[in-house]
């Protein structure tokens, strides 16, 4: 059995910073965190050199990367392209994301990503599917020529991934009475966005097994003093929420309300990321919406917004400078929160003994200089 040590950073576990410690990683998982003096006999050691050691980023909305939208290519290839973009950036498991579309890119979509889980592309662990069961009056990006009804088909495609997670992004005021149940009975993480739910809608969509909220505060009914809206039930609930941590989608100081009334087991980060990410494009079409990037911003003519230019480690670094939060808490809400969102918290998202060696290894910046995925440098 090999046994590598890494050595000469901190280590973040179990929610504590080690100091002058190794972690011990062996067949794809992390054996042990022992002390620098005392290191088994028969261990290889990888000197790192200073920088930090963190849990391997999961982000659960990822629409593009390298210069490829999964919606224009809903292929292994394609998701290969997207994760290894990402992968640079410390993204070590995510959830490729496809935007609004017809039932049979749905398909594809679905069928590709089992593929992908069966060949053993690292760092796919399922499929988020926003749309097309949303409300037209905040489409944003999406076509809303694609929208249709939540009916018995779409819950039958929508539960029909072998592998992996499925997470579904709906607008909940537009699901029939015990959809909403149908799905999650059937294994379907739900969540709700694109929508004008009111907050009433929101609590009946709860007790049907509503779970988590897509990008907070964008594309959503907003707090007012007499009508929560989606925001005043996500605060007001054990919803975990997605945001967007770009500095262009949430003002810092809603980003810090937000913090303040979720803590890092409610909110989750998440990057809404475009085909730009890890690509030198700065131009490309969502359906038949031209997008363009400037100022770390992605906007369709009219100044829609379109997803985001954004990477996991700049979320994490944002997250410490708008959200003022510590380095831990980022990291939780970078790691910890998405996997136990997604019901893969035994595994996934902590250094631990009997976790996933998926570990992002940073600098004093914040800027990832070393990546593994199962153990294995990426």
């Amino acid at each position: 059995m090999t046994m590598t040590a890494l050595l000469g950073a901190r280590i973040f576990a179990g929610n504590i910073w080690h100091e002058e410690h190794a972690l011990i990683v062996s067949n794809g998982n992390i054996k042990a965190l022992v002390s620098a003096n005392a290191l088994p006999d028969n261990v290889s050691v990888q000197r790192l050199d200073g920088g930090m050691l963190l849990p391997g980023f999961i982000d659960t909305q990822v629409n593009g990367g390298g210069g490829v939208l999964f919606n224009d290519q809903p292929t292994v290839e394609g998701i290969t392209a997207i994760v290894e973009a990402h992968r640079k950036f410390g993204t070590t498991a995510m959830l490729p994301t496809l935007i609004s579309d017809d039932l049979d890119v749905i398909a594809k979509a679905v069928a590709a990503v089992d593929d992908a889980i069966k060949a053993g592309v690292p760092g796919i662990v399922g499929i988020h599917i926003e749309g097309p069961f949303l409300n037209a009056g905040k489409h944003g990006i999406h076509d809303s020529q694609k929208f249709r009804v939540l009916d018995d088909e779409a819950i039958s495609l929508l539960s029909s991934l072998k592998y992996g997670r499925t997470l579904v992004t709906l607008a909940p005021e537009l699901a029939p009475p015990g959809a909403i149940a149908a799905l999650v009975k059937g294994g379907v993480i739900v969540a709700a966005g694109h929508t004008l739910a009111t907050y009433d809608d929101m609590k009946r969509a709860i007790d049907e097994g509503l779970s988590g909220v897509t990008h907070l505060f964008n594309a959503m009914t907003q707090m007012d003093s007499r009508a929560p809206g989606v925001v005043g039930a996500s605060l007001d609930s054990d919803l975990v929420c997605g945001i967007i941590v770009d500095g262009h989608h949430v003002h810092p100081a809603s980003l810090r309300a937000a913090y303040r009334a979720k803590g890092s087991n409610g909110l989750m980060l998440v990057t809404d990321a475009m085909p730009t990410v890890g690509s030198p494009i700065k131009e490309f079409t969502v359906s038949e919406t031209h997008v363009t990037a400037s100022e770390g911003m992605l906007r369709s003519g009219d100044g829609t917004l379109a997803g985001s230019d954004l990477d996991m480690a700049s979320a994490v670094r944002n997250c410490v400078q708008l959200m003022q939060t510590d380095l831990g808490s980022a990291s939780r809400m970078a790691s910890a929160t998405p996997a136990e969102f997604l019901g893969l918290g035994n595994a996934h998202g902590q250094i631990a003994a009997g976790f996933r060696a998926d570990i992002v290894h940073l600098d004093d910046g914040l800027n990832v200089r070393n990546v593994w995925i199962a153990g294995k440098n990426a």
